[in-house]
């Protein structure tokens, strides 16, 4: 029997930027982002060179998963992939790694999201073996 999240929408692979680390580590349920071995930092959404210095010296590395809400919104009207998901809440949450990251918030009601809150990585299951960061507030 197909539960309803396998009916998602699975993002595509990267053309561009290898991505295999970030979708090795989320089946395994670590989160990984790209990491700037010249200047020590973090970046997000991935990119071929780094953000700050324009080199490729870069690695994946695990961070905590944890962090507070930047941004917060609730979807309401449906759209493709949210069938039987509304309302939906969606959040751009900041890391403890310096990181934003945009993710949707699961276990709780969304009208109870708020700025501020702590929030942690929680996976969201995209298909099978497919699985994909979301948050829950803690």
């Amino acid at each position: 029997m197909v539960d309803q999240a396998a009916a998602r929408p699975v993002p595509k692979v990267s053309v561009y930027v290898d991505t295999t680390p970030f979708w090795e580590a989320a089946k395994r349920g670590k989160l990984v982002l790209q990491f700037c071995k010249d200047t020590n930092q973090f970046q997000h959404y991935p990119r071929p060179v780094s953000i700050f210095t324009g080199s490729r010296n870069l690695e994946w590395r695990e961070v905590s998963g944890k962090g507070v809400i930047y941004a917060c919104t609730v979807i309401r009207v449906p759209g493709p992939g949210l069938e039987g998901r509304l309302p939906l809440s969606i959040a751009t949450v900041e890391l403890d790694e310096g990181v934003r990251m945009l993710g949707n918030i699961v276990g709780t009601d969304p009208d109870r999201v708020s700025i501020g809150q702590r929030v942690e990585v929680s996976w969201d299951r995209l298909s099978e073996d497919v699985r994909y960061p979301a948050f829950r507030i803690v």
